[in-house]
């Protein structure tokens, strides 16, 4: 039942019905929706902006998620680098000094984003940043695993090859020597026995009875083998490729000749007191890249180190040589 509102008139002292016009009614309800709509504004735009839509909570959640995934991944990206860092340092300093192999340069190794993806950079990036740089940072090390993996291609050869290198490497006395007594001068300046002056001695002298025989420290293939007037009386000259060379002087008597291919413990001659010699002995020199190094550091296929320690003594002694 519509209510009806009535009105006391002061003037008549009446109490009359009261009309509302339908202007003044359309008014109050236009106002009443506009109040409405001001007040559900002011609420959807406080819910959105403190409270947030459930789409956005949805979006949020899986935003922290995806933040905390890029992080453990950078985590793992960070050990993968520290890992393969280590390797590289290994390869370098290690694997390829063992075979005497020059180092990589780190230039070659594409290190060009070796700290891209440490924790708190990753925490400071925007979210649009984040695959970017991760991409990034995976083709660099790609990159780097790929020149590792052709560095230790490069390193496997080197294995396969070291049983040949070490084959050709000088790494025993050229004439029997077990009493360790038989070395008469070590490397280094000596007394020439002729001359009574200083002078540098470029190898060892093994004193021994004329006709002892002479054997090939290493493999290799003879380039000198006769009297070619240099002091060094009848000599022979190995050739073992890598760099090294061997001299045996002053033999009795050469049993190989020039291209001919020996192999080490073979005898290639006899001891003898040929060319500037005071008496009968082997003079015996190694040579790496033209440069005569000190041939008692060549002698570990048969030698204890206790032995060695002796006849490194005995080498070390500044008496005068025999040549």
């Amino acid at each position: 039942m519509k209510r009806i509102k009535y009105i006391f008139n002061t003037q008549t002292l009446q109490y009359e019905k009261l009309d509302t016009p339908l202007r003044v009614r359309l008014l109050r309800l236009f106002g009443f929706l506009a109040a409405s709509l001001v007040t559900a504004g002011l609420i959807a735009f406080a819910a959105f902006r403190f409270i947030g839509s459930p789409q956005e909570k949805i979006l949020q959640s899986q935003n922290r998620y995806l933040r905390d995934q890029y992080e453990d991944l950078a985590e793992k990206l960070n050990e993968i680098e520290i890992k393969l860092a280590d390797l590289e340092k290994r390869d370098n300093e290690v694997y390829r000094s063992i075979f005497e192999a020059d180092p990589i340069p780190d230039s070659a190794r594409a290190q060009l984003e070796a700290e891209a993806l440490e924790i708190a950079k990753i925490q400071r990036m925007a979210s649009d940043q984040l695959v970017p740089s991760i991409q990034k940072t995976l083709e660099a090390l790609l990159a780097r695993m790929k020149t590792q993996e052709r560095s230790y291609k490069d390193v496997e050869d080197l294995v396969k090859n070291k049983e040949t290198l070490l084959a050709h490497t000088p790494a025993i006395q050229p004439v029997h020597n077990r009493d360790l007594n038989r070395i008469a001068s070590g490397f280094g300046y000596r007394i020439d026995p002729i001359y009574k002056t200083p002078k540098l001695h470029q190898g060892l002298d093994f004193t021994a009875p004329q006709g002892t025989p002479i054997y090939a420290t290493a493999n290799g293939r003879v380039s000198h083998a006769g009297n070619k007037g240099s002091g060094y009386g009848n000599h022979v000259i190995i050739d073992h490729g890598y760099g090294y060379q061997t001299l045996y002087g002053h033999m009795v008597r050469v049993k190989v000749s020039a291209g001919k291919s020996v192999k080490r413990g073979e005898v290639i001659g006899w001891v003898g007191n040929t060319g500037k010699s005071t008496g009968p002995h082997c003079h015996y020199e190694v040579i790496k890249f033209n440069q005569r190094i000190d041939p008692v550091y060549f002698f570990y296929n048969d030698l204890t180190p206790e032995q060695f320690d002796r006849l490194l003594k005995q080498a070390a002694s500044n008496n005068q040589s025999l040549d």
